[in-house]
C-alpha cells in the first residue's frame, strides 16, 4: 500500500503537531520556554563556538527567525551575544547561567513527554520510528 492510501502525511503532521502542543505547554509551565527555544539552550551546551548561523542550520530555520528567538531569549536572561572576533558579520552566542538553570527546570516536564513516547512504543519501536524519521527528514531536507 502507497503512502497516499495510509495517510502518511496527515498522520505525521497530525502526530507533530499533538506531541510539540503537549511539549510546548509543559516546557511553558516549568520553564517558561517553548520547545524551540530549548533546542536552542540545548544547542548552546552541546558546543564550543555556536553562531545564530549555526542554530539556524540546526534548526532549519531562516536565520531572521532565529534572530527573533535570540533576542527573546537574551530579554530573558538566558543567552548572551556578541561579535566574532574572527568575523565581524558573526554572532557569537553563550548560555548564561539562568539560561541553564532554565534547562534543568524543563528535565521534568520534557521527561514526562519521554515518558509517554515510552509507554506507546517499545524499545524497537522507538528506535524504528527515530530510524524512520531521520530518514524521512533527509529526504524532505533536500529539496
Amino acid at each position: 500500500m502507497s503512502a497516499s492510501n495510509h495517510r502518511l502525511y496527515l498522520h505525521l503532521q497530525l502526530a507533530a503537531h499533538h506531541v510539540k502542543k503537549q511539549a510546548d505547554r509543559a516546557l511553558l509551565d516549568g520553564a517558561e520556554l517553548t520547545t524551540a527555544q530549548a533546542a536552542v539552550l540545548s544547542l548552546l551546551t552541546s558546543e564550543e563556538r555556536v553562531t545564530q548561523r549555526t542554530v539556524a542550520d540546526a534548526l532549519g530555520q531562516n536565520e531572521s527567525a532565529v534572530t527573533a528567538m535570540i533576542r527573546r531569549l537574551m530579554k530573558l536572561g538566558y543567552v548572551t551575544r556578541h561579535r566574532d572576533k574572527d568575523d565581524a558579520r558573526a554572532w557569537l552566542l553563550e548560555i548564561t547561567d539562568s539560561g541553564r538553570a532554565a534547562l534543568d527546570a524543563i528535565a521534568g516536564p520534557f521527561g514526562s513527554i519521554n515518558e509517554t513516547f515510552d509507554k506507546v512504543l517499545r524499545a524497537e519501536e522507538a528506535a524504528a520510528l527515530a530510524d524512520y524519521l531521520k530518514r524521512i527528514s533527509s529526504a524532505f531536507s533536500r529539496g
